[in-house]
């Protein structure tokens, strides 16, 4: 399997993924799961990539929106490799601190997340419910 996409810059190079994520989604093992999205970064898709020479500007994050009910997700990533190639090419790695403050924001609007939804081992939760594991 191929490793997290790199984004060359100024500074280091920046893997984009959190490998403890993936191996907690490996084994469906849900405290393992809220532990590392606790503990680590996860890869978001970007409608729009962030100003690289400003700090403040993360992009625009990227939901889905079902043309049927209108309903929205928000799908992230514990590996760029896992995000499927018809989605925006641009990805963010982002803190605990920010999803909890992005899903407490957007609470209302989004009706479901998922975690690697084409990877070989998704999960679907609410985000009440992913809020509920950030703040255990």
């Amino acid at each position: 399997m191929a490793g997290g996409k790199k984004r060359k810059g100024k500074k280091a190079d920046v893997e984009f993924k959190n490998t403890a994520l993936t191996d907690a989604l490996q084994t469906q093992d849900m405290a393992a799961i809220a532990f590392a999205l606790r503990h680590g970064p996860t890869v978001v898709p970007l409608m729009r990539a962030g100003d690289a020479d400003n700090p403040l500007d993360v992009g625009e994050v990227w939901t889905y929106r079902d043309p049927d009910t209108g309903q929205i997700a928000l799908l992230l990533f514990s590996d760029a490799a896992h995000k499927p190639e018809t989605l925006p090419p641009h990805v963010a790695l982002q803190s605990p601190q920010w999803l909890r403050t992005f899903l407490d924001r957007h609470r209302d609007e989004i009706t479901t997340v998922f975690i690697d939804i084409a990877g070989p081992h998704p999960i679907q939760a609410s985000p009440v419910d992913l809020l509920a594991a950030l703040e255990a």
